[in-house]
Formats: C-alpha cells, structure tokens, sequence
C-alpha cells in the first residue's frame, strides 16, 4: 500500500537511547496511526523496518516484541508494547504535548467508539475492499475484484454515514479538537480517498469532507505523504 515519507527517521534495530522507535513499514495503516500520534505530540522517533509481508517472513527475533507477528510494535526507554490503540494511548500519556482525548467521560466514550469503528467496521472495506482493489492492484497491472469493490463500497458507505452521525458539528470526528479519533481514521481516508468512489463518497458527507480537508492540511499528515491522499 504506496509508501509514505517519514516524520523521524529510519534508525537502527539496536539503539539504545530514549527516543521512541516504531517497528514496522512506513506504507502500514496502523504504524502510521501511531507516527501521527507522536508527530502530534511533537515526539521524534525512529522507523525500524519490519515487513510482515517479506517473503521470507517476519524475523523471529520480531516476535519477542509482538508473539503475532503483526506491526507495530514500540519501544520507549526500554518500555516495550504492540497493539495501535495502547501504543497509542501511552504517547499520549507519558509525553508533553496537547492532550489527544477529551476530558469528560461521555466526549471521551465517544471518541473511543469512533476508533473502535474505524478498526473493526472501516478499515477492510476502506482500505483493502476499495484502495486496494481500485488502486494498488492496478498499479501492479492485475484487474481489480470488481464485485469486492462494490460490496466494499456499501459497507464503506453504512460506516461514513455513521462517523457523520457521531461527529455532529465537529469540526473534529470527537469534538472540538483533534483526537485519536481523527489520527486514527485518517491513514484509512487517506488510501480510500486515492479511489474515485473513495473520493466521491467521502465527498458526498459535507462534514466528513470538511474534516478530510482540515486533516490533509496538518503538518503531521503532510510528514508522513498522506496530504495527497
């Protein structure tokens, strides 16, 4: 899935210091989730290449830092974790910066419904059903499933209309401010945008639309390539 620059930089498996590493490849929705959310919270960090797609498979070394093979993975000072949403939720919390979940419990339920949508309903539709399909598989020369973009469309659309219920008036998808929320859906709307009917349907929510326009036109996305999703 296209390759993104990064905000940090590419660094050795083996330092030592305290700067945050991110372990996993620049083009992956979810460790671009967690660079937004340090480039947000104004942390540098480094990249460490790992490609759980390489043919030869994940390092075994890899999975002492995540038993599933899957990326990210993150380590700071020492402190080791995988899975997006604790990654996540821990830069947040342990570096200096602007707060990225709301303060009152119901803002704050709210916004972790929203991440928990993108992850479990958005995501595959948005990202391999239609990009994927429409976008990547040509770029290689092989024709896309044209009936997996069609379904992928429609579960696509049932999930923008509810993430358009849920953000009322914004201008965030959580409220007033940038949230996870926002960093979390937006490497998916930025492969989805990619595909005309991506585009269109995203289009067709005018707060939605709005929100992607403000999104793209933050320094953390035009850091890691996604402003021209």
């Amino acid at each position: 899935m296209g390759a993104g620059s990064g905000a940090g930089v590419t660094g050795p498996a083996d330092a030592t210091d305290a700067r945050p590493r991110v372990f996993g490849t620049a083009d992956s929705v979810y460790v671009r989730i967690v660079r937004l959310t340090l480039s947000e919270k104004g942390v540098d960090h480094d990249l460490v290449p790992v490609d759980p797609f390489a043919p030869e498979g994940v390092p075994p070394a890899y999975r002492a830092r995540h038993p599933f093979g899957r990326i990210p993975a993150f380590e700071h000072d020492g402190f080791r974790l995988f899975e997006t949403g604790a990654i996540t939720r821990y830069v947040d919390e342990a570096f200096d910066g602007p707060a990225l979940l709301p303060e009152g419990v119901k803002a704050r339920a709210r916004a972790n419904q929203i991440i928990s949508l993108a992850d479990s309903y958005a995501y595959r539709p948005m990202v391999w059903g239609v990009y994927v399909e429409r976008v990547e598989r040509p770029v290689r020369g092989e024709a896309g499933d044209e009936a997996r973009v069609a379904a992928a469309l429609a579960e696509a659309d049932v999930c923008l209309a509810a993430l358009a219920a849920l953000m009322e008036d914004g201008p965030f998808l959580a409220g007033p401010r940038l949230s996870l929320a926002d960093l979390h859906l937006a490497p998916m709307a930025s492969y989805f945008h990619q595909a005309p009917e991506g585009a269109a349907l995203l289009a067709a929510h005018r707060g939605l639309a709005q929100w992607w326009a403000r999104m793209i036109a933050r320094p953390s996305l035009r850091q890691l390539g996604l402003s021209a999703g």
